[in-house]
């Protein structure tokens, strides 16, 4: 009954434990996918650009031509409205058609919002914790579903099928699915029961290339929670789970849940504002489904859902050290159902490919609590791949406009407090206070100088998606891409650079973006230049060598000069590298953590190769302002063959160079005639005319 009265919300396969209809699945997937409005499928992109029209206009008198640029799709920003908009609420809004009379076998279904996909998508198999729906990830189908084929699994209320009859339903599904497309990873996401179901399905398929995303996995159970529950409901009538609506009075009809109905509309919840009020919509709506949880959760069902928990734990700890396949561990910090620190521990050392990533200030039930997004999670810690192994070209996934907000938001104390200037520099020469003259067509080599802890990266990053949609790809360190648990900072703090876009600096991976025609961010200072002593802010530590010279030349790049000045604005470096050496403990954290980041230009004798990783010790001053210069785009095409020259090479590197330094040279000596380079001045000026008024700068 369940299947025909949601055949118009799910596509949905009856499965048996004997049999997975897939070639069923697939048919009604598709019919009702035919029945929706048609959706452009969403491809991930992996390189940034803009869109122009080319409309030429007379520009300032000396001949200057414009093209008129399409507007940015960032740039309202900051009205960006999360991606998630579902909740808890509508959660058991739709589980009630899943917990009616249905008696039947466990089955797959595909929600209608996961229909975007894009073509080669990988295959996510949802596996269900306690209650059972296969509607636990209803938040993220639709942000999912524009990156996976996602398969949700139903298992009806009055359905009693073993833990181990259900590890080979998925088992099933996993070979059949492996075996149409071979070179598809399967991932497996569960949560809680579900996480044990997927590790056995994996510790049994070794060979099969998986994915496993766990959520608050219950391979150990707090027995001093579960066990005084199982005794509970033992000696508990079977009537007393449905006395639950009348004990809270609260019955489909009655005036008071028209009344609260009326309270959690979109209206109310936006006059209380924010988180707020989305507490007190899912508050209100757990009592007024009271029936749809109580049907969900009788009290044969917990029962069997206990002694069910108790054989998928003990199956899985049995076979776990059978699992071969990649997998990601999202751990709650307040879940005091099913887990503990110490045995997700063991459990990640046990594994051979883990990440673990810690919510410490969320739940048992993580994918229905705010703050919490599925996608954004498998983004920051590089999980999303369509081949063997993750590409951080072809795998990579914009960001959308909330997550740019987010980061935006993140930095938005630095932002404000520096009000940044961008310049650029037309065709003509003439310099313009805007992003105007930065080329709209890739390949394009963005190279510059590196500020202290790279400070510079958040504003100019935000604002050349924001004001011209060029998403720079940043060459980082490979350190920031390692999900190290051991490692001594929290590798979340590198969630940003990930999200943005970041890809690990190599010669292979400066040649495919930009062969790739990408925007492409170069600090060759790298390190040692981010990581600057005592007195040498706005200097270059570059190598001899013309490294990028010739890879730029080979595609016709055009080569971006820029220079950052207000570092020196902001703080006062107290504590270097060389400091920290001469105090033992920091200087043993300083080996260690070098140690574990890895020197890339290790053997290096000149002063480039002294990349040593530590955060200094700064002291805070009252906010100048950061200035960004962007140089006339040097054209390489048509000079690969001359750039062969040694000498040439050498001579066009150097050039490149004394452009940096002087965008910076420039940038110095004009900030002393800013009226607003000092934070009051500023202040006052965004009194009175705006905060959301540009603040003017110097002359040009």
């Amino acid at each position: 009954m369940a299947a025909t009265v949601l055949g118009s919300v799910f596509a949905i396969s009856p499965v048996s434990t004997e049999r997975v209809c897939n070639a069923d699945f697939r048919s009604t997937k598709s019919n009702l996918r035919g029945r929706t409005q048609a959706i452009k499928s969403a491809t991930p992109t992996h390189h940034g650009g803009v869109r122009r029209v080319h409309k030429n206009k007379e520009g300032d008198g000396e001949g200057a031509k414009v093209a008129k640029l399409v507007e940015s799709p960032y740039s309202k920003v900051e009205a960006a409205r999360p991606d998630l908009r579902k909740r808890l609420s509508d959660f058991l809004e739709e589980a009630r058609d899943l917990v009616g009379d249905d008696d039947g076998p466990p089955r797959w279904f595909s929600p209608l919002e996961c229909s975007t996909q894009a073509p080669g998508s990988p295959l996510l198999l949802f596996i269900p914790g306690i209650d059972g729906t296969g509607l636990g990830l209803i938040r993220h189908h639709k942000k999912l579903g524009e990156i996976f084929d996602v398969w949700c699994l139903h298992i009806p209320v009055r359905d009693r099928t073993p833990a181990k009859d259900l590890v080979k339903l998925i088992e099933k599904t996993v070979k059949s699915e492996n075996h149409r497309f071979p070179k598809r990873p399967i991932y497996l996401v569960g949560e809680s029961i579900g996480a044990c179901l997927a590790l056995d399905a994996a510790a049994r398929n070794p060979n099969i290339d998986l994915a496993l995303i766990l959520a608050n996995p219950a391979t150990h159970v707090n027995n001093f929670m579960s066990q005084p529950l199982s005794g509970m409901l033992n000696v508990l009538p079977d009537g007393v789970p449905t006395l639950l609506e009348e004990i809270f009075g609260f019955k489909q009809g009655d005036p008071v849940t028209a009344m609260l109905d009326a309270l959690t509309n979109e209206f109310y919840v936006h006059q209380m504002g924010g988180v707020s009020g989305g507490i007190l919509r899912d508050i209100f709506a757990v009592s007024t489904n009271l029936p749809t949880l109580s049907r969900m959760f009788p009290k044969d069902t917990l029962l069997w859902k206990l002694e069910l928990l108790k054989s998928a734990v003990a199956s899985a700890n049995s076979h776990i050290h059978a699992v071969r396949a990649e997998t990601l561990i999202l751990l709650s910090g307040r879940d005091q159902w099913l887990l503990n620190v110490e045995d997700i521990d063991r459990l990640a050392l046990t594994l051979p490919k883990c990440i673990v990533r810690k919510m410490k200030d969320n739940g048992h039930f993580l994918f229905f609590e705010e703050g919490v997004d599925l996608v954004t999670i498998i983004k920051c810690t590089c999980f999303y791949r369509r081949g063997k192994s993750h590409d951080h070209l072809s795998d990579y996934i914009m960001p959308t406009t909330f997550e740019l907000k987010q980061q935006i938001d993140d930095h938005k104390l630095l932002i404000d407090a520096t009000s940044p200037v961008m310049l650029s520099t037309l065709a003509n020469g003439k310099v313009v206070r805007s992003l105007e003259g930065l080329p709209s067509e890739g390949p394009v080599l963005y190279v510059g100088y590196h500020m202290l802890l790279g400070f510079e990266l958040a504003p100019m990053v935000s604002q050349l998606l924001k004001e011209r949609n060029i998403h720079l790809r940043g060459l980082a360190h490979p350190m920031l891409f390692v999900n190290n648990q051991d490692a001594l900072v929290d590798t979340q703090m590198f969630d940003k650079y990930k999200i943005m876009g970041g890809v690990p600096v190599s010669n292979f991976n400066i040649y495919k973006l930009l062969s790739l025609k990408s925007h492409v961010l170069l600090y060759p200072g790298g390190v040692r230049e981010a990581l600057h002593r005592k007195g040498e802010e706005y200097k270059l530590f570059w190598p001899e060598q013309p490294e990028f010279v010739r890879v730029a030349s080979k595609f016709g790049a055009k080569i971006v000069p820029f220079g950052v000045v207000g570092e020196d604005d902001i703080f006062d470096i107290v504590l270097d590298g060389n400091d920290q050496k001469n105090i033992p403990i920091l200087k043993d954290l300083m080996a260690e953590a070098t140690k574990q980041a890895g020197n890339l230009r290790e053997g290096d004798e000149s002063e480039l190769g002294n990349q040593d990783c530590y955060f200094p010790g700064l002291l805070p001053k009252i906010p100048g302002r950061f200035y960004y210069y962007f140089g006339k785009p040097i054209e390489t095409a048509g000079r690969e063959q001359e750039l062969k020259d040694k000498e040439k090479a050498q001579e066009f590197y150097l050039q490149v160079k004394s452009e940096v330094e002087e965008c910076i040279a420039y940038l110095k000596m004009k900030r002393e005639s800013d009226p607003y380079r000092h934070l009051l001045p500023r202040v006052l000026y965004q009194a009175s005319h705006g905060f959301s008024s540009e603040i003017p700068t110097f002359e040009l």
